[in-house]
């Protein structure tokens, strides 16, 4: 790469996102594209996909690992390892331990972590054969600390644990593995929320100290660095992307510290 090259360009690589057509993965597809990369998107309907710059589409239900293997397993008999995968998909509903049982474990399980295995192992170990590639798993901070979401929180875990072993056993054949653990992200999936407690902001907005939730432009940059050149000497390592959620208890502060 020239000097003068800016290490965030993608051009000529191709970059597969799987939930491309969420609120995070349409703003990581648009993001990618206008950093140069030709994108696979990847959704369980096609019709979610509508309206991306997409070169192409793979489309099945990552909660079904048989399925997901053999749709990425014949994407790669057919055009070859991607250069770099997004590994965005997910899913979880607002929960604590009086929600959980083992049909709740088992469908969050099913989702985000066997499935995540399922669409990245075979990628990888092509990756790994020809020598390089390129791994950004989208975790969260209940992967970090216990905000709720149990089950969802131990699949999120997982991933990290998951893109460690990439890094380290699969870095001498050239393969980089990384984690964006994003906090609360203000996607459309917060508006039935919202529309059903109107100042329910303002019970979650006290614990960020930016006074904020993160947008999913945010979270995308933060996959674009580390899918980058920019980070090419980083690997195995967990960003937060979390309005500092998980650098203190900011709430402790104000209400403990500050009150007296």
């Amino acid at each position: 790469m020239n000097q003068y090259e800016s290490p965030f360009r993608l051009d000529g690589r191709t970059v597969l996102i799987s939930g491309a057509g969420g609120g995070i993965g349409r703003t990581l597809v648009e993001i990618f594209r206008a950093a140069g990369a030709e994108i696979v998107g990847v959704d369980r309907e096609a019709s979610l996909l509508d309206g991306l710059p997409l070169a192409r589409t793979i489309v099945f239900d990552q909660s079904d690992v048989k399925a997901t293997r053999a749709a990425i397993a014949a994407d790669i008999a057919d055009h070859g390892a991607v250069d770099i995968v997004i590994a965005n998909a997910g899913f979880t509903r607002a929960e604590h331990f009086d929600h959980l049982d083992d049909d709740v474990w088992a469908s969050e399980m099913a989702i985000n972590l066997n499935g995540a295995y399922a669409l990245l192992d075979p990628l990888v170990a092509a990756m790994a054969a020809r020598g390089s590639g390129n791994v950004v798993l989208i975790s969260s901070v209940n992967a970090l600390q216990h905000f709720g979401n149990p089950a969802y929180s131990a699949a999120k875990a997982g991933l990290i644990a998951y893109a460690k072993a990439i890094a380290v056993e699969r870095g001498g054949q050239g393969v980089r593995a990384n984690v964006v653990a994003p906090g609360s992200v203000r996607t459309p999936a917060w508006d039935h929320r919202l529309a059903a407690d109107p100042h329910l902001l303002d019970k979650v907005l006290p614990h960020y100290p930016l006074g904020r939730m993160v947008s999913p432009e945010e979270v995308a940059h933060a996959a674009l660095f580390l899918a980058s050149d920019a980070a090419s000497g980083i690997t195995g390592v967990t960003i937060p992307v979390d309005a500092g959620l998980t650098a203190g208890n900011l709430r402790f502060v104000n209400e403990v510290l500050r009150a007296k």
